[in-house]
């Protein structure tokens, strides 16, 4: 089974963004976590059964850097839950997707992470990820 777990949104400045998030959405982020894999520190809000996660860049070299650089502010990724993501990344291959990461890495909020190249997902690029039990 697949479900919407997050949306990933590309910050500058992740105080402001936690401010600009708080009022709009009534409470403040539930926790905020460093991604040193990803040079990211994140925020997460709950939205009903969906979070918001904000990232900021912490260095150059993270893809969030890159991403705003290129395109601005804005939604970075959409998220998915699955229940066993090496068999998710195997049959999503061999459906013709191109996998990031064929190896999940730890990734923010306790999960196993990879994701799908936005060339083979319709320009948008899409996470999966799986509780780490």
């Amino acid at each position: 089974m697949i479900k919407l777990e997050h949306l990933g949104f590309a910050v500058k400045n992740l105080s402001e963004a936690d401010e600009l998030y708080g009022r709009l959405l009534g409470t403040g982020p539930y926790k905020q976590e460093k991604v040193p894999s990803e040079h990211v520190i994140t925020s997460f809000f709950k939205v009903g059964d969906v979070k918001i996660e904000l990232l900021e860049a912490t260095s150059n070299e993270s893809p969030i850097a890159g991403f705003i650089k290129k395109r601005g502010e804005g939604i970075h990724h959409v998220a998915f839950e699955v229940q066993n993501i090496e068999l998710e990344i195997q049959r999503l291959k061999a459906q013709g997707f191109q996998i990031i990461y064929e190896e999940p890495k730890k990734g923010a909020d306790n999960k196993l992470v990879t994701f799908i190249h936005p060339k083979s997902t319709g320009g948008i690029l899409v996470e999966l990820c799986q509780e780490i039990s």
